[in-house]
């Protein structure tokens, strides 16, 4: 991956987490209340974003013993 697509990806990522943020905090009440829970649901979705990120979102797909042979 090149610098400048790591930059970018980075930078979409800022912008996530700040919207994010922004959603959360505008939509809880009360203010005071909202504002820190929002912020901090925000900080923790950055984290958990930064911490991984080739995550890819899906669901989990078991697969058996028997479909292993095939």
């Amino acid at each position: 991956m090149s610098d400048r697509n790591m930059a970018e990806e980075h930078g979409r990522k800022w912008d996530r987490c700040l919207a994010d943020t922004v959603l959360k905090t505008g939509r809880t009440w009360p203010l005071a209340f909202g504002s820190g829970l929002g912020v901090g649901m925000g900080y923790t979705n950055c984290q958990h974003d930064f911490r991984s990120p080739y995550l890819i979102h899906g669901r989990v797909v078991k697969v058996t013993e028997q479909e292993c042979l095939h």
